[in-house]
């Protein structure tokens, strides 16, 4: 079937009587890029961890340009185990796979080894925000700058919007679809299970047909999610920005979600 029924005007909130209390939001079906709601959507906000969708395609590439494999022994150094926030407290000299870097930080949303990888791929996270800004402009992400690679930063100056995390999404699930058998673990753990891993997205376990995909909470950032679900053919992605909790993030991404499925083929 192909992507279709009209659209809803995208500049009535309330379309379809969808009414969301977050600041900001969207709602895309990914082959198309087609835009079934959004509120707000160029609002320029802080994204917090959902940085990190930027920081896998930036993995993804160099895997995919044959610059590093998923086998390769990253070492973590004295910078990225001093990350805080979210991490999998990695120390000083460890040494974990691209695999289990990778899983750190979709998983667990780790900031300590996005900074691992950051360091890995371009010799310093400095470096690799540059490629990052590079890559969001290549998407036409006119509104978003990335000052690190994980969102820990309070920074006025990291910012994007729901549109363009929706971009960045689409771009990640569809250029490299294995990112979903990351995003889909609900437990796991690493250093021969010593460690265990908790999907921060638990839509993963509690909606039908999630795939993925991140989500970020800071104090300036409040609670984010961009959500992406699968329903036979149809592929959607959901971002919430700003929401009070994570408990509203979680429902108003479903409330989305459930929207595109009912109406849309």
């Amino acid at each position: 079937t192909t992507f279709g029924l009209p659209q809803p005007s995208c500049a009535d909130e309330t379309a379809g009587g969808i009414s969301l209390t977050c600041p900001s939001a969207i709602l895309m079906e990914a082959s198309t890029k087609s835009v079934i709601y959004e509120k707000a959507p160029d609002e320029r906000r802080s994204p917090a961890s959902i940085t990190k969708i930027m920081t896998a395609i930036l993995i993804f590439d160099a895997i995919e340009s044959g610059k590093i494999s998923l086998e390769d022994e990253v070492v973590t150094s004295a910078y990225a185990k001093s990350m805080g926030g979210s991490q999998v407290y990695l120390e000083e000299g460890e040494k974990q796979t691209v695999d289990t870097l990778i899983k750190c930080i979709m998983v667990s949303s780790g900031n300590d080894a996005s900074v691992a990888m950051a360091e890995y791929i371009a010799g310093s996270e400095s470096g690799f925000v540059q490629m990052m800004n590079e890559r969001a402009a290549s998407l036409g992400m006119e509104n978003t700058h990335f000052e690190d690679c994980c969102g820990l930063t309070d920074s006025d100056n990291h910012y994007t919007t729901a549109r363009d995390i929706a971009l960045m999404a689409q771009e990640l699930i569809t250029r490299y679809p294995q990112i979903k058998s990351y995003t889909t673990i609900w437990m796991d753990s690493i250093r021969d299970g010593q460690f265990g891993l908790n999907n921060t997205n638990k839509l993963v376990r509690f909606y039908s047909g999630t795939n993925g995909l991140k989500t970020g909470s800071t104090s300036k950032a409040k609670f984010c999610i961009s959500a992406t679900a699968k329903r036979e053919d149809m592929q959607l992605i959901a971002v919430i920005m700003g929401a009070e909790t994570s408990a509203i993030r979680n429902e108003q991404a479903k409330k989305l979600l459930d929207y595109g499925f009912a109406n849309y083929a």
